[in-house]
């Protein structure tokens, strides 16, 4: 299983990619595959997708993770880590300097663990796509990612689709939106949004010369709301969706 071929990973100093995702490794292989990973010093894309590893496999992982220098793409999706396994990967994630796309999709994490990498996020001055899509962030934990988004001066597609952002959190985002240079793609769909939510997006999407792709579906986005983002819309001729 994980074991034996960590057993073999620990011999392969020039592997680069690795992609064990949609398998079963859990927390105990987790933790055999952080003994080796460690020595892979050419590692740049590790996607560990849906593998259940929970907190405990995550924390394993963060441990040598501060090891894998060249590591550029990070793919701990689907793996049920919650608020303590998002805590634990924050406290290596501004070590990772070379990191430019961090997936945390489908984690059952919450305000807390969004506060934790808010700590950190501002010293991933690579990143460029951040999926934290289906979680329960909601408004406060948006808010306190706001506050360090501006900080992340590559950050061009960030997804924060279905998340309970409701129209507070809408607010929130809004409000920090036009610190976000480079960001090209915005994913805020499933996020009960209504017309006071569209309402406040549609006040700043002016002033977000560089977005391209705005995905707003599966909210509750009314006749008011909708003529609310027209009016400022049919001025933003970068936006293609």
């Amino acid at each position: 299983g994980a074991g034996r071929l960590a057993g073999v990973l620990g011999g392969r100093k020039a592997l680069t990619h690795l992609d064990l995702s949609w398998n079963v490794i859990l927390d105990e292989g987790a933790g055999k595959l952080a003994e080796v990973l460690g020595e892979c010093k050419a590692l740049a894309h590790l996607n560990l997708h849906r593998n259940w590893n929970g907190a405990e496999g995550v924390g394993r992982l963060a441990e040598v993770l501060r090891e894998c220098k060249a590591l550029a793409h990070l793919d701990l999706g689907y793996n049920g880590i919650g608020d303590d396994g998002v805590g634990r990967l924050a406290r290596v994630l501004g070590e990772c300097k070379a990191l430019a796309h961090l997936d945390l999709s489908r984690n059952q994490f919450g305000v807390n663990g969004a506060g934790r990498l808010a700590e950190v996020l501002g010293e991933c001055k690579a990143l460029v796509h951040l999926d934290l899509s289906y979680n329960r962030i909601g408004a406060e934990g948006v808010g306190r990612l706001g506050k360090v988004l501006g900080e992340c001066k590559a950050l061009a597609d960030l997804n924060l689709s279905r998340n309970r952002l409701r129209n507070e959190g809408a607010g929130r985002l809004a409000g920090v939106l036009w610190k976000c240079k480079a960001l090209t793609h915005l994913d805020l769909s499933g996020n009960l949004l209504g017309d006071e939510g569209a309402g406040r997006l549609a006040g700043v999407l002016g002033g977000c010369p560089t977005l391209s792709h705005l995905d707003l579906r599966l909210n509750e986005i009314g006749a008011d709301g909708a003529g609310r983002l027209a009016d400022v819309l049919g001025e933003c001729r970068w936006l293609r969706d």
